[in-house]
């Protein structure tokens, strides 16, 4: 009954209780989508799969009351309230929940949302290049707010554990096998087996660390379905819709494996380098760098996860030919990119040094997006080891300042660790500080000696007055975890001391008051082993 219904539904305006002109259907595997004037009636189908379960009318009224309740976590403009259709098949009558009546007959449930702009969706924004750099620090600071929020896993819940989280990425497969078997490709089934073997096995190996993570409380109540879909630009602001409600277990997950959904799904609509300005701007703010040994794994689980997705529609597209083609094309092509997310990278240890005001974090950040690098920061990890937000300031905050002497170790200390966390994570790794002392430098060269990997300096530099006007525009915008001012500015021109001739053997020395190219300025094995 539910899909005729529908039908009527979408023949009779006089069954909402405001006025209609025409009403749109959307139909997805999984649910109808009722499009009316500036309202939207999502209506769960009546099915039972492997991982949801709406079979009845109770399942779908309480998966209703959950997808309001997670997702008003995010987008409380978006999702107003459940509704329940009353009344007839012929004649039904759409009444909110609060409103209904004992006795009222209801042949539906479906949650009542607010409409918005299908060309606010970060997937539209992407394909047409209006996806901006502004929107992503947004969505990473949206995100980051959330996660710390979100409720945390109990130690005697089911949620996050590891042979949970194994099973998961096995269910992905057998769906997508159907369609590769389909296609007949060696090359796509040889993908296909690779990807698949190599998930068994880092599921095993990550075990510990997944079980570790789950005690430390980074299990929460995530999203789930993170992907740009699922995100839309709201009076310019990016915010998370349509979390899944269907089954908590995707939901309580792993941070990291959240926001992994939407890292690959960066890198799907061909914006790799947005994908890393989001991780970076994500761990700048959360610190969770020790993370990051599992993210090949969760960006590949994700990307077999739309993968699955597009396997189920083929799967149900039987008949039609375009549509099945179109779908099974969208499986091939997540196919593909989680395997090119499981490639090992090239690791380097990269240190951008230099004065305040020599322009360390603006080309940092170009070469972080360019070449797909994480980024740790002496600004905001110094901040973050005395409990401040990167953009605080300290000033009779701390008792005796953050840039102590003792202070300044311990950051450099902090620096090392991240970056060893990094590296052992399988990739590449900036550091950006002022590096002025040939010991502090050292201690990056030492560590990418220990773990066999090149050191490259970058020296930045430039005109003293230049450096002055930089520092003083600055602090006027107040918007840098930096608080060196122009007495700072001097006291590092005097103290800092020349690159030796070890450290010249593997630096570049860049003025930046002048336009840099890096594609001229860094030699060319820089680029091509990232």
């Amino acid at each position: 009954m539910p899909a005729q219904l529908i039908a009527f539904l979408q023949q009779t305006p006089a069954a909402f209780p405001h006025a209609v002109q025409g009403i749109e259907c959307i139909e997805t595997h999984i649910s109808w989508v009722l499009l009316a004037g500036e309202h939207v009636y999502k209506f769960k189908k009546p099915l039972a799969l492997d991982f949801l379960d709406y079979s009845t009318l109770a399942l779908r009224r309480a998966a209703c009351e959950e997808e309001l309740r997670i997702n008003r976590r995010t987008a409380p403009g978006i999702y107003l309230d459940v509704v329940a259709v009353t009344g007839t098949l012929q004649a039904p009558r759409l009444v909110p929940l609060q409103a209904l009546e004992e006795g009222m007959p209801v042949l539906e449930w479906a949650v009542h949302m607010r409409r918005f702009a299908q060309d606010g969706l970060l997937s539209h924004l992407a394909a047409q290049g209006q996806l901006l750099p502004a929107h992503i620090d947004q969505l990473a600071h949206h995100i980051a707010t959330f996660h710390a929020s979100a409720a945390v896993a109990g130690a005697d819940s089911p949620w996050g554990q590891a042979e949970a989280m194994r099973e998961a990425v096995a269910h992905n497969f057998p769906d997508v096998s159907a369609v590769v078997d389909a296609v007949a490709d060696r090359a796509l089934t040889t993908t296909l087996q690779a990807v698949q073997t190599w998930s068994t096995q880092q599921g095993e190996q990550l075990t510990a660390l997944m079980a570790q993570r789950r005690t430390q409380g980074w299990v929460r109540e995530c999203h789930g379905d993170l992907h740009l879909n699922n995100l839309v630009l709201i009076d310019n602001t990016p915010q998370l819709f349509d979390a899944i409600e269907f089954n908590p277990a995707f939901r309580w997950t792993d941070v990291l494996a959240d926001l992994a959904f939407v890292l690959m799904d960066l890198q799907a609509h061909g914006r790799a380098d947005y994908a890393w300005r989001l991780l970076n701007a994500y761990l700048e703010r959360t610190g969770d760098y020790s993370a990051l040994r599992l993210l090949p794994y969760y960006q590949c689980y994700r990307a077999m996860v739309r993968a699955k997705v597009a396997a189920l529609r083929w799967a149900q597209l039987q008949g039609q030919a375009d549509a099945q083609a179109a779908a099974q094309q969208e499986v091939v092509r997540y196919l593909q990119l989680a395997a090119d997310l499981i490639k090992p990278r090239s690791l380097a240890l990269w240190l951008v040094s230099g004065v305040s005001g020599s322009g360390k974090s603006r080309h940092s950040q170009r070469l972080i997006e360019r070449l797909g690098i994480v980024r740790v920061k002496a600004d905001v990890e110094r901040k973050r080891l005395f409990g401040l937000p990167a953009l605080a300031k300290s000033a009779n905050v701390v008792p005796g300042g953050i840039y102590t002497p003792d202070a300044s170790q311990r950051t450099y200390a902090r620096l090392r660790e991240v970056a060893h966390a990094v590296l052992t994570a399988g990739l590449p790794v900036l550091v950006d500080a002022t590096c002025l002392k040939v010991a502090q430098r050292q201690i990056f060269m030492t560590l990418a000696q220990e773990l066999g990997v090149p050191c490259r300096i970058l020296a930045l530099d430039a005109p003293v007055d230049v450096l002055h006007q930089r520092v003083l525009q600055r602090a006027a915008k107040g918007n840098d975890p930096s608080e060196a001012d122009v007495a700072v500015l001097e006291g590092q021109l005097k103290a800092r001391e020349p690159l030796t001739g070890e450290e010249r053997a593997c630096a570049v020395e860049v003025d930046t008051s002048q336009t840099v190219d890096w594609a001229v300025v860094l030699p060319t094995d820089w680029f091509n082993a990232n």
